[in-house]
């Protein structure tokens, strides 16, 4: 069996190729991604800008300008901050767990992330904030958001998104709207083939990014990276995912999540993806894949075994692994959809996971007239206005948030620690 096993080691000359053909000056592929680049001005200009744009001061003075009203929202809650308004860990185990507290040594090396997706208007963050301190309640610690990009740049709700997740102390990624189940950034389809969110299945054919959608993609992260310090985006398509992997060789401090839509769902898928990682992690060992998100079907041994790939190839502190314990009621998995039992399982085995709650909780979300919808995500802010489902989704937003609480109750239930927004809860 050894000598048998010894056929896979990888024969120097083979690297040694793959190192001549990305080094070669007149490879196109590289070439055009160089271009993107120098298109923002090279590396370190990109990264200067970027870390401007983060600046808490820079945001609010320009939201100023766009959306007074979010500033007075973001000054409202900077002030709950500091008055330490919302719930400690501390006093929330002692909430849950009443006497019972002192049984329990909660290891914060096993601490899981609550993880909310999604969250895609500013308005529901600062509902969800209030209804947090007026219940005791928690936010959470990680925000997907899946809105369109231009329109949200638009209305402010990109900049005020940007400065909230820095005041509460929350990790957040964007979803770029180079993608194949909407209009990319010039109004055109990305994929023409695809009618639509409605056929979310041509996912399956590689609608991410075909073709020259690739460095499309480079070109609108540098976009929101320079001017907004976007630093965190959603990843769909092996081509975007291995130059993500090149930007940060390159020396952009990029960073990304990895869609549940690639399909990351046997060992061996995740054993690829965190082997690129791996190829081109810069001499630090950092990586930009921040977050991995394993298709819904996968169990507790796939994702135990993704974690010894992540382990061995030192990656157990850069590469969160991200789970559904929760989908959205519609268009996406069959219900009931419940994955905390195993979570629990799971989490007193495996560091740096997260639990994703994309809906709320199955016996609330069966009794909404508008159950969470994943197509509600690919719909204009206009279109669910007029359709009156604004309220609606203000809602499914707050029972995602309530379903956090949830997980937050049982893992303290069973003395596992969580991560919610660190600057409001972990003082």
């Amino acid at each position: 069996m050894n000598n048998l096993r010894a056929k896979l080691r990888i024969p120097d000359q083979n690297l040694k190729e793959i190192n001549d053909f990305l080094l070669n000056e007149d490879n196109p592929l590289i070439n055009d991604l160089l271009e993107v680049i120098d298109k923002y001005g090279g590396i370190d200009n990109i990264n200067l800008k970027a870390k401007e744009a983060r600046d808490l001061e820079t945001i609010l003075y320009k939201l100023e300008k766009k959306k007074p009203d979010y500033v007075k929202d973001l000054d409202w809650l900077t002030t709950q901050r500091d008055q330490q308004a919302f719930i400690p860990i501390e006093d929330y185990h002692r909430k849950v767990l009443g006497g019972d507290v002192n049984k329990f040594k909660f290891d914060d090396a096993f601490a899981v992330t609550l993880e909310l997706s999604a969250c895609q208007y500013f308005p529901f963050l600062i509902e969800g904030a209030k209804r947090a301190i007026a219940n005791q309640e928690l936010l959470p610690g990680r925000i997907i958001r899946v809105r369109r990009m231009k329109e949200q740049e638009e209305d402010g709700d990109l900049l005020a998104m940007t400065a909230a997740m820095q005041i509460i102390g929350a990790t957040y990624v964007e979803t770029l709207d180079t993608k194949g189940t909407a209009p990319g950034p010039d109004g055109n389809p990305v994929n023409v083939h695809l009618g639509g969110p409605g056929t979310i299945t041509g996912y399956f054919g590689g609608v991410g990014q075909p073709n020259d959608f690739a460095l499309k993609w480079v070109d609108e992260y540098l976009y929101y990276y320079t001017n907004y310090g976007v630093q965190q985006v959603l990843n769909i398509n092996l081509g975007t995912i291995l130059l993500g992997y090149f930007l940060h060789k390159l020396g952009i401090n990029n960073e990304f999540k990895i869609s549940v839509f690639v399909g990351n769902d046997n060992p061996y898928s995740c054993f690829w993806t965190l082997l690129a990682a791996k190829l081109f992690a810069r001499e630090n060992g950092s990586s930009p894949l921040i977050g991995f998100n394993l298709a819904n079907s996968v169990n507790n041994q796939t994702i135990e075994l993704s974690a010894y790939i992540r382990n061995e190839f030192g990656f157990e502190d850069v590469v969160r692994l991200e789970h559904h314990v929760i989908e959205t009621w519609k268009s996406i998995v069959r219900q009931p959809y419940d994955r905390r039992e195993e979570l629990v399982e799971l989490a007193a085995r495996v560091k740096n996971i997260s639990a994703k709650h994309e809906g709320g909780n199955v016996e609330v979300e069966r009794t909404r007239d508008h159950p969470s919808d994943i197509l509600d995500y690919f719909r204009s802010k206009e279109d669910i206005i007029s359709a009156n489902d604004w309220d609606a989704l203000r809602t499914n937003y707050l029972d995602r948030q309530d379903a956090i609480n949830t997980t937050a109750r049982i893992l303290t239930e069973n003395g596992l620690p969580f991560i919610a927004a660190r600057n409001l809860h972990h003082r």
